[in-house]
């Protein structure tokens, strides 16, 4: 796995695509984006919204900040085991959501963000072996 992905390719993908998503998140919140793809297609009113969107971007900037600290681009050396622990509760949650997502009831969700968390889900087991 080490020869075929780098970890420099999994981190900075991994960094890439839950920026987007951040992005995306933020989007979604102030309304911009409809609502109705993310969480399932199961949110039902705009305090869902708030709630589930705030969720959302918290989880975001922790995945951001756990994988930015192991690719060594803040706090360099350090919180080793506490990243450690990250990046690996990061890999079952993502395996969690790929399999969420195709069993949601969007079809953006089923097509587009399947593919993409069973990326992240190779990614983080990739960066979690280093």
């Amino acid at each position: 796995m080490k020869k075929i992905i780098s970890f420099k390719l999994a981190s900075t993908s991994i960094i890439t695509i839950c920026t987007l998503a951040l992005f995306m998140h933020i989007l979604i919140l102030f309304q911009v984006i409809p609502y109705h793809f993310v969480w399932g297609g199961r949110l039902n009113s705009s305090t869902d919204l708030y709630i589930f969107e705030t969720i959302s971007i918290t989880v975001q900037i922790l995945f951001l900040l756990v994988i930015l600290i192991k690719a060594g681009y803040m706090f360099k050396g350090k919180f080793k085991r506490v990243v450690n622990i990250g990046i690996w509760t990061m890999f079952v949650l993502m395996i969690l959501n790929t399999i969420g997502n195709l069993a949601s009831s969007s079809l953006f969700e089923t097509i587009i963000m399947t593919p993409i968390t069973a990326l992240l889900s190779l990614f983080l087991f990739r960066i979690g072996m280093e």
